[in-house]
């Protein structure tokens, strides 16, 4: 007789890819919480909800060091998922999986013309498939939203509202205003740059490295401006 294996007490397991901020701290980890603090009190919201992956990757810390990061990040509330570049001998029980391997979304998906979502409910908004260097949107990214497309630059049709963020692989282009967060070179890329109609950003980044509105040029606020990176610097002028 033969068994039928999938009855109704199986169990269906499938895969998934989810983007996830990677930090990667340094030492001494007071100075870097210290900075980590500073983000986030500055730029409200934007550790609520994420994935977020440390990357230990040539940092030598044992065991006890990684134990107390941790529980100094769930105290800031950042929900580890996982750990790249660790050594195997500083991990251990109740501490989050090892990671390796990591690498851009390719699985993308556009949802339009849906009402605001709650604080602290981000929409996501995507375009599937991902089969170009680039996708633009056509209408204004609400506050709550969040624009996310690792695989190329993104090109925004109106502004980006206050708590609102656009999030891509390489340039960021918004023409209207820019109130939100814009945040370019999301997986590796320095030469990917940021352009906006109107700047009166909460963030900007450029490959991991941030700047903050208050540490803006006061003359570039509310103006056409690009920014790019320099080193371990963003740089910023006018758009003639």
């Amino acid at each position: 007789m033969t068994k039928v294996l999938t009855d109704a007490r199986s169990i269906r397991i499938k895969g998934r890819s989810f983007l996830a901020v990677m930090l990667s701290p340094d030492l001494p980890f007071d100075d870097w919480l210290a900075r980590l603090d500073d983000l986030a009190a500055r730029s409200a919201g934007f550790f609520l909800g994420r994935p977020v992956v440390l990357d230990l990757t040539d940092l030598q810390i044992d065991k006890p060091q990684l134990k107390e990061l941790i529980a100094e990040l769930a105290k800031r509330n950042v929900s580890i998922m996982g750990i790249e570049g660790a050594r195997p001998s500083i991990l251990g029980a109740g501490m989050p999986p090892a990671l390796k391997g990591g690498r851009s979304a390719s699985d993308i998906e556009v949802q339009a013309n849906e009402p605001a979502e709650p604080a602290g409910k981000p929409a996501i908004i995507e375009t599937r498939p991902a089969t170009t260097q680039s996708i633009v949107i056509r209408e204004p990214v609400r506050s709550g939203q969040s624009v996310i497309f690792p695989e190329g630059d993104v090109t925004i049709v109106g502004s980006v509202a206050s708590g609102a963020e656009v999030i891509a692989g390489g340039s960021v282009h918004i023409y209207g205003a820019l109130r939100g967060r814009a945040m370019a070179g999301s997986v590796g890329n320095a030469s990917a740059r940021i352009f906006c109609r109107k700047l009166e950003a909460e963030l900007v980044a450029i490959d991991g490295i941030y700047k903050m509105a208050e540490d803006m040029a006061p003359n570039l606020r509310g103006q056409a401006v690009q920014l790019w990176l320099e080193e371990d610097a963003i740089m910023a002028e006018k758009l003639i």
